[in-house]
């Protein structure tokens, strides 16, 4: 973990063979995640791990690189794949233009994008929303529902404890499914 953290302030100082050495050690924990998040059984116009990871890789790769710590790191790189995910979902529901919303629960252990792409888009904008009242209750969100992170991992992530994600996870579905109707 430290070594990630290292690795990190290298990269950020301007060492690209730090950005090689970080490579297997992030990869490995993004794949890990975003396959969590989207579950093993994607359709072919579902949005896949693998593509997930790279996308968000090249995101933080080319982005601004201020991270304080590999906890940081991951809460910026769940923001990217949240980033992602809508961006697909936008670029689906255009296709499409039609249907009813479909229901979209932050239990669900896939995000099958494509079929729920007017869900997504409505998520997004109720995060927008939500981050004007509460910024961390987004980042929770960004987190644990579009990056797989667990409790703890999420903890890591924001600098806060396990509880303080436990609370502000359910205040978040809480208000979110009063947004979302």
């Amino acid at each position: 973990m430290e070594e990630i953290t290292q690795l990190l302030q290298k990269w950020q100082d301007g060492d690209r063979q730090a950005l090689e050495d970080l490579i297997p050690f992030v990869y490995r924990d993004l794949h890990r995640l975003a396959k969590r998040e989207l579950g093993r059984r994607l359709g072919p116009s579902t949005l896949d791990a693998t593509v997930l990871v790279h996308e968000a890789y090249m995101r933080l790769e080319n982005g601004q690189k201020v991270w304080k710590n590999r906890g940081h790191f991951f809460a910026v790189a769940s923001k990217a794949m949240r980033q992602i995910v809508v961006d697909h979902a936008r670029r689906s529901h255009a296709e499409k233009r039609g249907g009813g919303v479909a229901d979209l629960s932050l239990e669900e252990s896939q995000i099958p994008v494509d079929e729920k792409a007017e869900s997504l888009l409505a998520l997004d904008q109720a995060l927008d929303n939500l981050s004007k009242l509460n910024e961390r209750l987004t980042q929770v969100v960004e987190c644990r529902f579009f990056a797989g992170l667990s409790v703890d991992e999420t903890a890591e992530a924001l600098g806060v404890t396990r509880r303080t994600v436990h609370r502000d996870w359910i205040k978040a579905q809480t208000l979110l499914r009063r947004e979302l109707g």
